[in-house]
């Protein structure tokens, strides 16, 4: 199973901020979206950075309630990686639990065509040990 199949299954919308909206502006999306991550774009709707749950916790923490003023580009993880609708469920898996994130931009020709999530991995991955399982005991009932 790959990226496709989780994409077709969720669709493709991905929520972006612009670097200049305020850290309070991307707290407030998140909430209200009830969504773990922001992609963040440029002028060329090109991908700049993501924010996460996790840095705007660490932001505080690090800053305290002042840093909420201040543009999102202060405060987002630069070094995106990002992955193609061709790869597979697990190279997306292994990459997420290496760099311990759990948001990944799809890109397909320089633009921005989704996002999955480690939630969105783990129903497909379990989408797949069901078929497995299915395909196993059709075999064992047949021989």
């Amino acid at each position: 199973m790959n990226v496709k199949h989780i994409l077709s299954q969720k669709g493709s919308d991905v929520l972006t901020l612009e670097p200049t909206a305020t850290l309070a502006d991307a707290m407030d999306i998140l909430a209200k979206r009830r969504i773990g991550a922001l992609v963040i774009t440029g002028a060329d709707r090109r991908i700049v950075g993501i924010i996460s749950e996790r840095d705007v916790v660490r932001a505080l923490v690090e800053h305290g309630t002042g840093i909420l003023k201040s543009p999102v580009s202060e405060t987002m993880t630069r070094k995106v990686v990002t992955c193609g609708q061709n790869e597979t469920i697990a190279e997306i898996m292994g990459r997420m639990t290496a760099g311990k994130f759990r948001h990944v931009p799809v890109v397909e020709q320089g633009r921005l065509i989704g996002i999955v999530s480690i939630g969105d991995i783990v129903k497909a991955r379990l989408e797949e040990l069901e078929q497995e399982h299915d395909a196993l005991r059709d075999y064992i009932r047949t021989a």
